[in-house]
């Protein structure tokens, strides 16, 4: 961190300067109140070290000066004349804490590790309150019986022993975020952070400072010097959600962190280290993004170490009902409402609906119903009249239909969300001549 030195001892200067550079942070260092104000209104300081009598000057009465010019700022009063008196008044007035003098390096280290974990759980609350502000919340990722989930499961548990950057890809709505949090409970670093960004979210400016952080006057509203979200995951786990929209300016930045571990904060040139382990999320396939060249091939290497590809809920049928029943009991819970299943028409529709929007509108549809169900059975009038209308006859996986007919209903579904032939026959496994045959059998 940068701190600075208030004290007109010099000898007290240069023995606490020396201890601070030994721990690796770099230092200012002034003799009075009208020295210390100007080096706040010309640099950026994260913590000020303020000796309680400065000549004639008091400390104290400076201390509401400085949280002024530097809000964030955190302030440990020094003093060789302590009382409890003055360490509360330190207090009242917004000191960080109070050290009396003489001090070990020891005693500076472990204050200086307290702001720093301060720090942290200020953006970590940040984080958590914004997960409470949105919709809907973590459906439980180990809710399956599908042979697929259960494998990527099993590759993912292993993944979270390592350090090794984790990149999930796979369509909007389908948990991607879920098992990101999931890996990160699973790791060493459970007791740390874990630290979200949402890529999409901001402007190129504004997402390189909610990344590394910026000191102030770095640009046009930035009243005061900020941690990053590599500051507060350090240690932890830094999700990146969305990655293939990371504007390409940020992206060299990103693979520094990625390599070096080290990153600068927006307008200035210090470097400071964080302990990270990467986590990115996209629907978007970046490989192509790479040919296009609004993704950096480097970049796609250094985030791909570990891969894993979320299903489509369509990909997983033996797993919506489980997962709608899960989501049901969540909502019911947190609603207060009465609605204990579904009925068996209901669940037919559920089980047959091809769920584009994946799980995110699987529970939005389950939320609609408990508010709309008057006892406790939630029926297919509840459910929106987009997913139950033409249904139809159409076959679904588990109900009284023949191979033939499911075959040609798949079929008919991958080529609906596929732009091309050959993309299609990709996913059904078979070569282009073999699916062109069956589309003309099949009238598709």
């Amino acid at each position: 961190m940068h701190v600075l030195i208030i004290d007109d001892d010099l000898g007290i200067r240069e023995t606490l300067g020396v201890a601070l550079k030994t721990l690796g942070h770099s230092v200012g260092m002034v003799v009075n109140r009208a020295a210390a104000e100007k080096k706040l209104r010309s640099e950026s300081f994260e913590v000020a070290f303020l000796d309680l009598r400065l000549g004639a000057e008091n400390g104290l009465d400076l201390l509401p000066d400085l949280l002024r010019l530097s809000p964030r700022l955190a302030v440990i009063v020094i003093t060789a004349y302590s009382s409890v008196e003055t360490a509360v008044l330190a207090i009242q007035r917004g000191a960080f804490d109070y050290l009396a003098k003489p001090f070990k390096p020891t005693q500076i280290a472990q204050i200086l590790e307290r702001v720093a974990k301060t720090r942290q759980l200020e953006v970590r609350i940040s984080d958590l309150e914004g997960q409470l502000i949105k919709p809907g919340g973590d459906t439980e990722i180990e809710i399956t019986s599908d042979p697929v989930m259960r494998q990527l499961l099993d590759v993912a548990a292993k993944s979270a022993l390592s350090n090794a950057s984790i990149l999930i890809s796979g369509e909007s709505g389908t948990g991607k975020s879920v098992l990101a949090r999931q890996i990160h409970r699973w790791s060493a670093r459970v007791r740390e952070p874990f630290v979200t960004v949402s890529c999409p979210s901001l402007s190129r400016e504004l997402l390189e400072s909610e990344l590394f952080g910026h000191v102030k006057g770095a640009f046009t509203g930035a009243i005061a010097s900020t941690w990053g979200k590599a500051a507060a995951a350090d240690r932890g786990t830094l999700f990146l959600d969305e990655i293939g929209e990371l504007p390409l300016e940020v992206q060299p930045k990103l693979l520094r962190l990625l390599q070096e571990r080290e990153y600068e904060r927006v307008g200035e040139s210090k470097i400071h280290m964080a302990d990270v382990r990467i986590i990115a999320a996209t629907n978007r396939d970046l490989k192509k993004a790479v040919a296009t060249g609004t993704f950096r091939e480097d970049l796609l290497y250094r985030l791909d170490v570990m891969s894993l590809r979320m299903p489509a809920l369509r990909e997983r049928p033996g797993d919506i009902l489980r997962l709608a029943e899960n989501l049901l009991r969540q909502i019911v819970r947190q609603s207060g409402k009465n609605a204990t299943g579904f009925s068996e028409p209901a669940r037919q529709v559920l089980q047959r609906y091809s769920w584009p929007g994946n799980i995110r509108e699987l529970r939005n549809v389950i939320e609609r119903a408990t508010i709309l169900a008057a006892d406790e059975q939630v029926d297919v009038m509840h459910l929106p009249a987009s997913i139950s209308e033409n249904l139809g006859n159409t076959p679904f996986l588990g109900g009284e239909y023949s191979v033939e007919e499911v075959e040609a209903e798949h079929i008919r579904r991958v080529l609906a969300r596929k732009q091309s032939l050959q993309e299609a026959a990709d996913v059904l496994k078979m070569d282009r001549k073999t699916l062109l045959r069956k589309r003309k059998e099949l009238n598709l």
